[in-house]
């Protein structure tokens, strides 16, 4: 099993692919159990992808200590000390895209190319959505919360009229919620996440930013909303941006989504056709 330690806790990693190398950072419960994962996308093909559980989650260690968006950044640093990667370029989903952010902003020298997804700046570019407020709801609730708010096509009327589909995805959340529930530590990291993701604002330090980005998303997400994306895009002065057909998963509902990133992460702009 691929673990190592890194600063102050023991991180689980998996390195898969050949081509350029590329970092993903994932989102929040982000637990490389869960299948799909990164390594079962398009992008498998063309790249040596690294994704680790982050501080917290998954089989990485949980410290019952306070963890900051710093904590995740010097983490990702330091991995890639350990594994003699100098510089790659980084894919962040959703609050892998904050810790993305961070880790730009303290290591610019790393990143080759940075691809922000369905994420949020902090601060005058809006917070993506307070997910601690669910801390105390069982698996069950806590999907039929989230659920909408994935894609905001799935509302109350939507579930009214679909409602064995309604029931599956209830039902596909609650068990992937279950990888790891029995595991020492397991709601204290998850908690600790949570809190590191309140106080995320860089916002203002964007436009340090020297490097290509994509900045990309759903038009259905009510998690990081599109104006969130739209806020990034304008403060950052080597951007593109493009929304998608679908919700805080868009990547998983519009094909044209990885094709979209791996064109650009291999800086090749042809027409889809």
């Amino acid at each position: 099993m691929p673990f190592i330690n890194v600063r102050d806790i023991k991180i689980y990693y998996e390195i898969q692919g050949k081509g350029p190398r590329l970092l993903f950072l994932n989102g929040t419960g982000g637990d490389l159990r869960r299948k799909p994962n990164i390594f079962d996308s398009p992008l498998a093909a063309s790249f040596e992808i690294l994704a680790h559980d982050q501080r917290g989650l998954g089989q990485t260690d949980r410290p019952d200590i306070p963890y900051s968006m710093a904590d995740y950044a010097m983490d990702a640093n330091a991995l890639l000390d350990l594994l003699g990667w100098d510089s790659c370029s980084v894919l962040g989903f959703s609050f892998g895209g904050m810790v993305a952010q961070e880790f730009a902003l303290r290591f610019a020298h790393r990143v080759q190319r940075l691809v922000l997804a369905c994420t949020s700046s902090g601060g005058a570019g809006g917070d993506s959505y307070p997910l601690h407020e669910f801390g105390l709801l069982t698996p069950e609730e806590r999907a039929m919360r989230i659920i909408p708010l994935i894609d905001t096509r799935c509302d109350a009327a939507w579930q009214a009229a679909n409602p064995r589909q309604f029931r599956e995805m209830v039902d596909q959340m609650v068990a992937d919620s279950m990888i790891g529930a029995e595991e020492d530590g397991r709601m204290v990291g998850a908690r600790r996440q949570l809190e590191a993701r309140i106080t995320h604002n860089v916002y203002e330090q964007l436009p340090n930013l020297q490097m290509p980005v994509l900045v990309c998303g759903g038009r259905y997400d009510g998690i990081a909303p599109a104006a969130n994306l739209q806020a990034i895009h304008r403060q950052l002065p080597y951007a593109s941006m493009e929304l998608f057909e679908g919700g805080h998963w868009f990547f998983l509902q519009d094909p044209r989504a990885f094709k979209r990133i791996l064109k650009f992460l291999l800086n090749n702009f042809e027409d889809d056709s």
